[in-house]
């Protein structure tokens, strides 16, 4: 009975040692019957495929480790098939049969007692107990007879930077016998996927840590590139594993028809290889998993446009790559083209990196252009690719290589819908867009345009942000927007610039509304604001705001209201964006000037000068076209405060006068007032008592048209300038009443502003303790009220007084470090003068310490 156990084992061993092997199959089309007598019932395809998938069970538990298990698998095998030999002593020398065909050349012979097992019975007849000897097949040999694939191209250009992407990959994919984190088991086999734009380097980084990790994978590396063939009738993955296949020694002959069949035996062939795969611009998860070996510490590095996240259900890590940073760009573009040309003219190269976003093979193709035309200088390429209509066309070397041709294949294979707003964002004014100002550039709504945009985000076309918009590289916006002007109507730009005008309008108007209700605005926009969700009111049931927009629609309960200041400022650049192109175009005047007022409300409590002016001219030009002489009136006047804190005292004079005029023809009372009050602001530098006169004038026409906080306004300012005038009694009396107006008309940030003015005419009074505390009062307020110009012009008054006295002196660094800041964010030329103070002060206090 040993005896025929023996043979029962043997003849499981040989079988699983087959099945593993690419003899299986050729061999699986024979009559295994044998196996299946007492088992599956006679069906001889039924058998094999219950063989194969015990065998490659067992294989893949005696590769992960897990011997116990595998013999039990064999055993089970063993004690079917030793049945099958008790009951039918003709299966013996079928079963001998079997074991000659497919067993080694060599015979190998086990003794149990006096039996020797092989696989020829010695003598004639057999009487009594048998005796065999029996091959004992191997585990396949995991050495080919070939020297293994070494697949991966070589790169031949320079490779610069993406140290960190390096590393990161490094302990993705860990050399054998690295140590692992605490507590982390490192996976049998590995998945990584790098992913990022089209040009931004995956294939290259790929490439390079392939051949810098050579070592680690001793059975070696194979190669596929989805793009070459992508497109092939039979489907690229099927072909793909039959390249694998073949390469691992496979032949066309034997080469299985389906895929399912084809992975399967790429599993079995790499089941005892080391390998790494690398698999080249795939579209999606189904290109991968066919394609994973089965060798313990082998793996799989994939580049992308889209992250693959479907992936990461089998384990995979993905990294996103960046464009490269400034060193990293201007290393790539001096190898490109030549140190000499970059280190002759560093600014211009500079500006080439610049022009180029960072991106790898805009650089390299600006590096050959400079390489090549030896008439041609860094300074005239950037000329040339300043003028965006020109850029895309100059970042080309002829042919196929030019930055259109590395976009146009993932464009071509966009679906209809989201090649359509790929082409409007090229036209869109954003750089960076929410959900809702996409939908507004494609007139469609939020949830049809939200998969489209993800669909473009996949394809590594957009960028998602930290903060859930999207943004476009340049030179991807500047091709969506060259097949925007070749496939969409000629007046296709103007319209989307108008609905994303529209959009940008409502928003910044609910906006300026949360923030004050009841200022002064000559547009007219209830209509347009009627039946709109107000993202920016309390939620339903919690409270509503006064003086809400009338007919817009608060949040819903589940709702989060938004804080319309912040809102304001994260959108700051997209709004002079959509200012900029909608006064390019024609017909668009009355939205801009209405989006410049509107927009202004941000800069009253944040002095961004640069901005503020551009926005204000571009306002003022627009309605001056409109012929709207009350806008142009409003947005006249406003310019001039910026101008004033530029110190462009004539430029403010001369758009004060138009502003005047404008009023006058405009007949609108409170704005009249309002000029005047603008007005005297510019004569509070150059002559005091004309800026009494203009704030009384303002004081009046507010009281005439019921105007209270107009008027607290204009009494504020008067007692400013009854103290420069130096009518400090007189003044503190009017400041006073200024303070008591505004607060009475719920604004802290002018009360604000009239207790430090308070605090000035205390301290020309000569009561400075009372002056400093008016003074850290109001800093205070205007501080939390998110007001920090006015904050930053109380410290430094502060810090003035405090000098000059020596009180509370050590706190005067502080004050004017903050005052500082508040004036560098917003451009102002203070901000140097209140720097050179600090050092000065500081200077001081050092010599003060030595002497």
């Amino acid at each position: 009975m040993e005896e025929l156990a023996a043979l029962a084992m043997a003849g499981v061993t040989t079988v699983f040692g087959l099945v593993v092997t690419d003899a299986w199959e050729q061999a699986k089309s024979r009559d295994w019957r044998l196996f299946g007598r007492r088992g599956s019932g006679g069906d001889a395809g039924q058998v094999a495929g219950e063989l194969e998938e015990a065998g490659r069970e067992a294989a893949s538990a005696r590769a992960a480790g897990d011997e116990t298990e595998a013999r039990a698998i064999e055993e089970r095998w063993g004690d079917r098939l030793l049945q099958v030999l008790r009951d039918d002593p003709r299966a013996v020398a079928e079963l001998q049969d079997l074991i000659a065909a497919f067993g080694p050349p060599t015979t190998t012979t086990y003794i149990s007692g006096d039996v020797n097992h092989g696989p020829a019975f010695q003598g004639a007849r057999i009487r009594g107990d048998m005796t065999f000897h029996v091959h004992q097949a191997p585990a396949p040999s995991p050495v080919p007879s070939e020297p293994p694939p070494d697949q991966v191209p070589e790169l031949t250009a320079a490779f610069v930077n993406r140290t960190a992407d390096l590393g990161e990959l490094d302990r993705w994919f860990p050399r054998p016998g690295a140590s692992t984190a605490a507590g982390a088991r490192a996976p049998r086999v590995g998945i990584g996927v790098l992913h990022g734009l089209p040009g931004v380097g995956k294939t290259a980084t790929a490439w390079h840590w392939a051949a810098s990790a050579r070592e680690r994978y001793p059975d070696g590396q194979l190669y596929v590139d989805f793009a070459a063939l992508r497109g092939q009738s039979g489907g690229d993955v099927s072909e793909a594993v039959a390249m694998c296949l073949r390469s691992l020694g496979v032949t066309d002959d034997y080469m299985p028809r389906t895929l399912q069949e084809r992975a399967a035996l790429f599993r079995s062939r790499t089941a005892e290889r080391r390998l790494l795969v690398v698999l080249d611009d795939v579209g999606q998860p189904a290109q991968v998993r066919p394609l994973v070996p089965k060798g313990p510490g082998s793996a799989v590095l994939v580049t992308s446009q889209s992250a693959l996240g479907e992936l990461a259900l089998d384990g995979a890590r993905t990294l996103a790559l960046r464009p490269l940073d400034r060193d990293g760009a201007l290393l790539l573009l001096a190898e490109g083209s030549d140190e000499e040309t970059v280190a002759a003219d560093p600014a211009a190269a500079e500006r080439l990196v610049e022009l180029c976003g960072g991106l790898p093979v805009a650089l390299r193709i600006v590096g050959a252009r400079l390489r090549t035309d030896p008439g041609l200088t860094a300074a005239a390429l950037a000329r040339e690719l300043a003028d965006e209509n020109r850029r895309l066309d100059g970042m080309s070397l002829g042919g196929a290589y030019s930055m259109s041709a590395v976009l146009n294949p993932t464009y071509r294979l966009l679906p209809a819908g989201a090649a359509r707003l790929y082409r409007y964002l090229g036209w869109h004014p954003c750089r960076t867009y929410d959900v809702d100002t996409a939908a507004a550039a494609l007139g469609a709504t939020a949830a049809d345009t939200a998969p489209l945009l993800g669909r473009l985000a996949e394809d590594g076309l957009i960028e998602r942000t930290s903060d859930g918009r999207y943004r476009m590289h340049d030179l991807v916006r500047l091709h969506a927007r060259e097949r925007a002007d070749a496939e969409e109507p000629p007046t296709g730009e103007a319209t989307l610039v108008g609905r994303v005008l529209t959009h940008c309008l409502v928003r910044t108007a609910l906006a300026d509304r949360a923030i004050r209700a009841d200022r002064l605005r000559v547009a007219d926009l209830d209509a347009l604001l009627a039946g709109v969700e107000d993202p920016f009111a309390a939620p339903e049931g919690n409270g509503s705001r006064p003086n809400a927009p009338s007919g817009a629609r608060p949040a819903p309960p589940s709702g989060r209201r938004t804080d319309p200041l912040s809102w304001l400022e994260s959108r700051s650049a997209d709004l002079l964006d959509v200012l900029r192109a909608g006064a390019a175009q024609d017909g668009l005047d009355t939205l801009v000037w209405q989006l410049a007022e509107a927009y202004t409300v941000l800069f009253l409590h944040q002095r961004a000068l640069g901005p503020w002016r551009e926005s204000l001219e571009l306002g003022a030009r627009a309605a001056a076209r409109a012929v709207a002489p009350a806008a142009e009136a409003r947005l006249r006047s406003l310019l001039s405060r910026p101008l004033l804190d530029l110190g462009e005292d004539e430029r403010a004079r001369a758009e004060l006068d138009a502003a005047l005029a404008c009023a006058e023809i405009a007949g609108h009372t409170v704005l009249s007032a309002s000029v005047r009050e603008f007005d005297g602001r510019y004569w509070d530098r150059h002559d005091p008592a004309r800026a009494v006169d203009a704030y009384r004038a303002s004081l009046d026409l507010n009281i005439r048209a019921g105007e209270a906080r107009g008027a607290g306004i204009a009494t504020y300012f008067l007692g400013c300038a009854q103290d420069a005038a130096e009518e400090h009694t007189t003044a503190l009396a009017t400041l006073r009443a200024a303070h008591r107006m505004l607060s009475e008309c719920r604004d802290p940030r002018m009360a604000a502003r009239a207790t430090a003015a308070l605090g000035i005419a205390h301290d020309h009074l000569g009561d400075a303790e009372e002056a400093m505390r008016a003074l850290e009062d109001a800093a205070g307020v205007l501080r939390a009220e998110r007001a920090t110009h006015y904050e930053a012009q109380a410290l430094v008054a502060l810090a003035d007084i405090a000098e000059r006295t020596g009180a509370r002196r050590d706190e005067v660094p502080e004050w004017l470090d903050r005052a500082a800041r508040v004036h560098e964010a917003g451009g102002s030329p203070l901000a140097p003068v209140l720097r050179e103070r600090l050092r000065a002060l500081g200077a001081a206090d050092e010599a003060g310490s030595e002497g």
